[in-house]
Formats: C-alpha cells, structure tokens, sequence
C-alpha cells in the first residue's frame, strides 16, 4: 500500500490529505486528513474525505468529441483535435480580429495551468481570458491592492487559534469553510460576533449576532470609524508610521454619527454600542470577510471600510488580528497572481523592465507579451451577446449555471461560431450545444501547485495513474499550445514543472517572491508561504506580513480608501419588496453540484429541487406551509419557482436561496461593483406569488 501526500482541491483552505493507493490496482484505497499539516491538521470535511469517489467518475471515452456537421459527434483523437482547435481558432481571429475570441476559466485549476492558459490565450493570441476569481475574490484583489499596495492578504490562519474577539462579516464558515470553523470552535478565548443579515448557521453558534440590513456594512464600518476617532480611542502611532489620508479619512467618517448608522443599517443603537464595547476590549480583535462583503454593488469600498477600522486601530501585523479575506476557491491565489489577466505575473503590463523581465525568462518577443488586463467576464458575456466575439473556450467551469442572471450565457451559447469545453464531466449544464468537448482528469491525476487563502504554497500529486489515453488541464492546453506552433511553449513549458520554475523567476523580487521554494521539495512537506526567496530558511509553518508596519505602497505605507456611499441599484419597492439573497446550502454541497454529486452521503441529504427561505409573517401572508411551492419574479425579469422553508432565520424582507439549483442564478442582476466589476449577487430585488397549480 502506497501512501500519497496531495491537496483537496475544493475550497480555498487546501487541506492536505494522504491517499492510501493499491498500486497493482491502480486505486484509491481510503483517504485520510494529513496529521499535522498546519492547515488542516487531521481534519477536513466530508467534501475532502470523499475524492476517492472521483475515481470512478466518468462513464465516457477519455478522448475528445467534435461536432460533425450533421450535428453528431465523432471520436477522433487528441492530435486530430488540438490541430482542429487551432485551425478554427485561426480562422475565426483572421475573419474577425484577436479578441473575437475568449476563455473563462475557474479557481480550480493549477497555479501552471493558470500560467499556461494566460500565455497562450493573453500573450500568443492576444485575446481575453478571465475566470471565477472575478466572481468571489475580486473585490477583495481590489481592496488590497488600492489599500496595500499589492494583493497581498498579511495573516495565517493560525491567527484564527489566537484571537480574543473574532468579527465574521458575511462569512459562514460552518458551512462554507469548515476547517476556519473549526480553529474559531477550538479557541477557548474568543468572543464571537457575527454581522449578518441572515440568522445563519454561524450566527446560532455565535456569541453575538447583528442582523444588519443588506449591503449597509459600510455605513457601519464608517460610523464605527468615526466613533473610535471623536473618542481617541486609535492607534496614534500606527496611523502615523504606517498609513496616508488619515485626516481626509477622520473628516470624511464625520457624516456616518451612530443615530444614521443605526437608521440605515437597522442595528439599534444599544447593539451597535454593544459592538464598540467588544472592540474595545479586545486585546488581539481579528475581522474576517467573504463572499457577503464581496459580492455586492459596493463590494470595494465596503472591503476597505473594514480593512480601514483595522488600520485605524494598528490590528494589523500582530498575532490574532488583521483585516482578513477568506477566499472562496482552492487555487483563486494562484489564479490572482499567475492567470496574466489582471497583472503581467504580478507585475505592471506597463512597466519596461517588467516586460524585458518576463520576455528574457519565457524565451519569447516582448511584443507578443499582454499589453493591459483581460476584458472581464461581464465583458466577455456581454461581448458574445452583442456579436462581438465569436468562439469561447471554457475550462473547469460551469458559468451556464454559475454566472450571475445565467440566462445570459444560455443566450451566449446560442450565438458563438466555435465553442469549446474543457472539463471533467460531460453533462454540466454549460455542456449544452458545444463544439469540441475535452476531457480532463480530476484532481487526484494531477499534477501541480496551489496556494491557499493564507498564501500557502502546496503540491498537487497524483494519487493514481491516468489512463493511457487520459490528460489533464495542463496537458491538454499543452496540446493546443503546441497546435498552434507557439514555439517557447513547445519549448520551455512541457512540464508543470517547468512552468512553476518560469512563475518562481517572474517572482523574483516581487511581493510574493517564491524563488526558495522547490517544486519537488513542496512534495511531503507543510507548504510554504509566500513570500519565500532564494537564501530564506524556513523557521516557522505559519508566517503573516506586516509585523514591520511596512505595506506595499512605494512609500511602505497603506493608504485609507473611501468615498460617499452610493445609491443602493435596486432599492427595495413595492413592485419588488423583498431581498434576494444568496449562499451555501449545505457543507456538503458545492457550487454547481457537477462534484459533490459523486458522494452518496451528499445525494442522499440534500433536496434535488431548488428550495428558499422565508420569513413566517410572509408565509402567512401568502398562506403557505413547508414545501409549498411559489414563484420568485426579480428585478431582472426572470422568474424561477421554488419550494419553501419557513424560518425566523430570514429576515420579514428577505428570501434566501441556496446556489447549487440553476433557478438560482437565473434571478440574480447583472449589476457589477464599478472597481472590481464582481458580480452582486446577493441583492436583487424580487417580488413572490404562489406557484400556479
């Protein structure tokens, strides 16, 4: 029996598990959590334990399907089809202009893989690529890089173990982090506040919970600011050495008195006193966000209003605090530094010497190299949509039931010249009327990198064998790569391997530097966490930045980011008088469910029907019980159905609904915040009815 150390490559935490493999059989025996991987440490969630199932997961042939033109498809082979891939591909940028085409691709992928596809799609064909980091992390990206100087999240989850008073805003780890819940139940020190709209399954185990009203969290935040500034009670120091535009700041926050916050966001006045008293107090007071923060019309600057208080009160660099982004998908890190679609590999499209830089190191023209960030995904849709580009390429995604108001990429779909999908499953809603499909190999055929939420570097490793007619991502993008007779690919890019030694040289004196780090040496080991340079010895499994105060701004100073609240885009009216909010259903469930469908346990306890939540004063008013079905039209013009579940968990104005049913995201609003251009998804406005028998 083999044993084989590798990474779960769900959710952003990248627990390490031990694969136990019949190697004569070619199978995954049993998996286990990796003992003492600082991360995880023995633990992980059902998600994680069931990968094994993964194993058996296709009932298909492992080689690639192309549409003939009666509308059939034919097995025709790898070779024949990366070479029809770049004959298309050619075709239709030589009839159309480069950016007639474009890729969307996930959070799942390899730190190479990323690499690779940005290089191809970005540098060689000169077109857009962008992914579902735009959908969970980007707001987040933005806020760092306009606070910090760099998207560079400073704090180790270790930070979680240490806290003494621990603020969720808009997070649920329960159910979408586990392993974060997990290290909160465990510190025996910890007052837990949760701000929140939603009664959710963190708020019941919390020690305190503010229902505030949707999308106002930055209201709050300003008026705390102003409260802790009028009553001196911030780090003079702190703000001094390490911060800009403290004194726009302190005159700015003087509109958001307590009374107004307490109006707007619906938190009465002793609650919102009772919050300052708890931050007050707190020795080591940590602030984490997720998706809640993220995904919002105002997601930005509602980001920076927290990462601003932390600044405020100097909770930045020392044990148990910070201003904390939880990120979504197993390798959205990476995806954020090696994609080439917001940064030249962590460096400015702009710069010269970056452009030499990245040029010297992948052996190619300079010219050929991406001048400017991708055209972002609401472009890409939009593009297709208006006829503008005609071929799509997607990988390890599922945007026909992912994408905000979704019946938009069903239109898309329909429009597209060549459309091709690269994934491990066949019959994913985003699989309707494609051209090519590609399979890929799971996770536990892999090979490559990831890195977590807290910048920890860790190896992807096979578990088992892939066919002999089998390919993963990289191979596959390889493949076209080399179809398309792009040469410092086929030259310098054959391996993972030799991808991740091209990333660590474009890192070289950049924030988040990885030339210490060996791609063999990451095998077996606990990760490393960026930044990690050539020379560093490796003391301690968790490291978090700013202990020096010093930030990534030229000057080495974070600066205090803010405006004027907007306007709310889809006030609540009496047309549409309820909220429309979004998440997580259940631990098990991920995203899509084309995944967590594998595991019998899962299957077996979630609802195979769209279901929402709502207030029992609104189902008395419509006279429905449990399981009744009713109609949700929104703001966008689409209407789904729903079963219901009747709890005070809701607030009277609000209706949420899990992610995991297409319905879902068939109502939610193609409304963008303006910096990151994520997607808002949890507040559009709806109105119900009782479905009609």
């Amino acid at each position: 029996m083999k044993k084989v150390q590798s990474v779960c490559n769900y959710c952003a935490i990248d627990c390490n598990l031990d694969f136990y493999v019949d190697e004569e059989a070619n199978r995954i025996v049993s998996v286990k959590p990796t003992p003492g991987y600082p991360v995880n440490d023995g633990f992980c969630c059902i998600k994680g334990i069931s990968l094994d199932k993964q194993q058996t997961v296709v009932d298909k042939p492992h080689t690639p399907r192309v549409r003939k033109e009666d509308g059939t498809y034919h097995y025709p082979g790898w070779d024949y089809t990366f070479d029809y891939i770049a004959k298309r591909f050619k075709e239709i940028q030589e009839k159309y202009g480069y950016e007639a085409i474009a890729g969307i691709s996930t959070g799942q992928l390899t730190l190479e893989e990323f690499a690779i596809n940005g290089h191809i799609l970005r540098d060689h064909m000169h077109t857009n690529v962008d992914g579902n980091t735009r959908l969970c992390m980007a707001s987040a990206v933005v806020a760092h890089k306009q606070s910090y100087g760099f998207d560079a999240p400073g704090y180790t989850l270790k930070d979680l173990d240490i806290s003494d008073t621990i603020i969720l805003v808009g997070a649920n780890p329960v159910v979408a982090h586990p392993i974060v819940w997990d290290r909160i139940k465990r510190n025996p020190n910890k007052k837990l506040i949760v701000i929140d709209p939603r009664r959710s399954e963190t708020a019941k185990n919390a020690d305190y919970h503010y229902a505030i009203k949707t999308k106002t969290d930055s209201t709050l935040f300003y008026g705390l600011a102003n409260y802790f500034i009028e009553n001196d009670l911030i780090d003079h120091e702190f703000i001094a050495a390490s911060t800009n535009k403290f004194e726009e700041y302190k005159e700015f926050v003087k509109d958001f008195p307590l009374d107004k916050v307490s109006e707007v966001t619906n938190i009465p006045m002793e609650q919102i006193m009772e919050l300052i008293e708890l931050i007050k107090n707190g020795e080591r007071v940590s602030m984490w966000w997720t998706m809640g923060i993220n995904q919002s019309h105002n997601a930005v600057r509602a980001a920076q209003s927290i990462i601003n208080l932390q600044l405020l009160l100097g909770n930045y660099g020392k044990p148990g605090t910070g201003a904390n982004s939880i990120t979504g998908q197993c390798n959205a890190m990476g995806s954020r530094l090696f994609s080439n679609q917001a940064s030249l590999y962590g460096h400015d499209f702009a710069n010269p010497d970056a452009r030499k830089k990245i040029a010297g190191i992948f052996g190619c023209d300079e010219e050929i190299l991406a001048k400017g960030p991708t055209k972002t995904y609401n472009q890409i849709i939009e593009g297709i949509n208006a006829g503008e580009i005609k071929a799509l390429w997607i990988m390890c995604t599922n945007p026909r039931h992912s994408w905000t108001n979704n019946e938009t990429f069903k239109s898309a779909i329909e429009k597209l010249e060549f459309y091709v999908v690269q994934d491990i499953y066949d019959d994913i809603e985003s699989c309707e009327d494609y051209d090519v499909f590609l399979p890929a190999v799971p996770g536990i055929k892999k090979e490559g990198s990831y890195i977590n939420l807290e910048r920890r570097i860790c190896r992807c490793v096979p578990a088992i064998v892939p066919d002999e007619d089998e390919k993963n991502d990289y191979q596959i993008m390889y493949g076209i790569a080399k179809a398309m007779g792009f040469q410092d690919i086929i030259d310098n890019w054959k391996t993972p391997e030799d991808c991740f030694n091209l990333m660590k040289a474009c890192s070289k004196n950049r924030p988040f530097d990885i030339t210490g780090v060996s791609f063999r040496g990451l095998e077996g080991s606990h990760g490393i966490q960026w930044p990690f340079k050539e020379g560093d010895v490796l003391e301690e499994d968790e490291r978090r930045l700013y202990a020096d105060g010093k930030f990534w701004h030229p000057d080495g100073k974070a600066i205090f980011q803010f405006e004027p609240v907007p306007e709310n885009p889809m006030p609540q009216t009496e047309e549409f008088p309820y909220i429309f909010n979004t998440g997580r259903g259940t631990v098990g469930q991920w995203h899509t469910q084309s995944r967590t469908r594998e595991v019998q346990f899962v299957e077996g306890v979630s609802l195979h029907h769209a279901y929402c939540f709502i207030h029992p004063v609104v189902a008395e008013k419509f006279g429905l019980k449990h399981e009744d079905w009713i109609t949700i039209n929104s703001c966008n013009g689409q209407s789904a159905d729903f079963a219901v579940r009747i709890t005070p968990d809701v607030q009277e104005d609000e209706i949420y609904a899990p992610i995991h049913y297409v319905e879902c995201n068939k109502l939610t609003p193609s409304v963008y915040d303006p910096y990151s251009k994520e997607p808002s998804y949890k507040s559009a406005v709806v109105n119900i009815r009782p479905k009609e028998a």
